[in-house]
């Protein structure tokens, strides 16, 4: 496994001196995903929880929805060679072998598929994409959240950011309960790849559909981070920072609470409110 961070010499100016030092840099590493030994996508990621990585990535692509649809997943063998002409294992190869009963994706599944088939028609056949394939829509969830135990919330992800503390260069996203339980954190160079993560912990517990739970990413709320959200049937997802008007569209034609601005004790609930009790 690759490591997460690494040191890289640099030359650090303040009141006019000049001081070279080594610095802590989070480390970016592509990791490949095929499926039956068909390559289907690249994602620039940082190591470490690659399973959960590729496992999140199909489910909240469609191709599978819970972990019997899964026989295995496996590293293997990538194209570079050793000096002695076999090809090496970078870790940054992933073989997922489907169940039987799972077909193999129609088209090649990448980043931001549902985001590029709408045609530029305002994202409506993005929306509807979503909101036809997911088999965990959040609509029906009845949970509710204090709005003090979402206050809580980013203070407890920022203390968990372990890598996050020494590079700064890290996005984190974490799942809790309703209660304000914290379950799992991730942390990874792509916001997606941490949402990823966190849902493909929770198919690797059984936890799908995350009814009753409430996604936390350390940035804005895309389309894209919604659109996971609804196909992991998550009920609440909040961001620090802003949303896009997609996302809050998506958010409202599938049920979803979306929370943003979420700092200290104030926020913007954007959709269905009524989960976010006072």
């Amino acid at each position: 496994m690759g490591r997460v961070t690494a040191r890289r010499r640099a030359h650090h100016v303040t009141a006019g001196q000049t001081t070279a030092r080594p610095e802590t840099l989070v480390v970016e590493e592509p990791l490949e995903i095929r499926i039956n030994g068909k390559p289907i996508t690249v994602t620039m990621r940082t190591p470490g929880s690659d399973v959960e990585l590729a496992q999140g990535f199909l489910l909240t692509e469609g191709v599978i929805g819970q972990r019997d649809d899964l026989l295995t997943v496996r590293y293997c063998r990538g194209a570079e060679e050793d000096e002695s002409g076999f090809s090496q294992n970078t870790y940054n190869v992933l073989d997922i072998a489907l169940a039987p009963h799972v077909p193999m994706p129609e088209v090649d599944v990448t980043r931001n598929f549902y985001t590029t088939s709408s045609c530029g028609v305002c994202g409506k056949a993005s929306l509807e994409a979503v909101r036809l394939s997911s088999k965990h829509c959040p609509g029906d969830d009845p949970s509710t959240v204090p709005a003090a135990v979402l206050s809580a919330m980013p203070a407890q992800l920022r203390e968990a950011q372990k890598v996050f503390a020494s590079t700064g260069g890290l996005h984190a996203a974490a799942l809790f309960t309703a209660d304000g339980t914290m379950l799992v954190v991730r942390e990874d160079i792509g916001r997606h790849n941490a949402v990823d993560k966190v849902i493909g912990w929770a198919l690797e517990q059984n936890r799908i559909p995350l009814t009753g739970t409430v996604l936390l990413v350390s940035g804005r709320a895309s389309f894209e981070l919604t659109q996971k959200a609804v196909m992991a049937g998550i009920p609440v997802l909040a961001a620090v920072s802003a949303p896009s008007s997609l996302a809050v569209d998506l958010a409202g034609q599938s049920g979803l609470t979306l929370v943003a601005f979420l700092r200290g004790e104030s926020m913007n609930v954007y959709t269905r409110p009524d989960r976010v009790t006072f």
